[in-house]
């Protein structure tokens, strides 16, 4: 069956982090981690959380908790408080507000050919920041986890954004970067996928 639409997530795929808002109980302290630390710290913990999630039944939603708490580890900071205000920072949607350039041009482009349309574990606002960042309306529908009630990788969030399609799972393309809920979830219910 040919692909129709294209499904995108938002956070590392189409919209990034602002560090400064994200990092800001670090940088109260007067730490600044360097971007390669950050970078390198997320490649290995999506490897461990990748490998924790395909070995338990139980799903767990706790990559960015496993994300801040090797961070400060590797920064020598114990303070269990800071961790929780980092974890808190990264499920708000308006800390996700840096657009690569290019990315409104390149969903114009793509929208020539398919249908497009998210699907995003976020706060029930990520359409106004996708509106902020000038691209909401590059998108049919946005599937929203704190509106649907349920996160990736559960299928209801997935099967709720095809039917607001009104799409089969074979007719479409999902593109995430985490592979244990990005990849996992949607192929579960039968679309493509395809993380970097």
């Amino acid at each position: 069956m040919a692909i129709e639409a294209l499904f995108f997530d938002v956070g590392n795929t189409l919209l990034f982090p602002s560090r400064d808002k994200m990092l800001q109980p670090l940088h109260a302290r007067g730490v600044v981690p360097s971007e390669e630390l950050v970078r390198s710290i997320e490649r290995d913990v999506k490897q461990e959380f990748d490998a924790m999630m395909e070995s338990q039944s139980a799903v767990d939603h706790g990559f960015w908790q496993m994300f801040y708490s090797r961070l400060l580890r590797d920064l020598g900071i114990q303070d269990d408080s800071v961790c929780a205000d980092l974890v808190a920072r990264t499920r708000t949607s308006a800390n996700w507000c840096e657009i690569r350039p290019g990315t409104r041009e390149s969903l114009l482009r793509l929208r020539e050919r398919f249908r497009l349309a998210v699907i995003s574990n976020a706060d029930g606002k990520i359409a106004g920041i996708l509106s902020r960042c000038g691209i909401a309306d590059c998108f049919e529908t946005i599937t929203d986890s704190g509106i649907v009630g349920k996160e990736k990788p559960h299928p209801a969030i997935f099967e709720a954004a095809l039917k607001s399609l009104r799409l089969n799972a074979e007719q479409s393309l999902y593109t995430g970067d985490v592979y244990s809920v990005d990849y996992l979830g949607s192929t579960a219910v039968g679309m493509q996928c395809g993380v970097p």
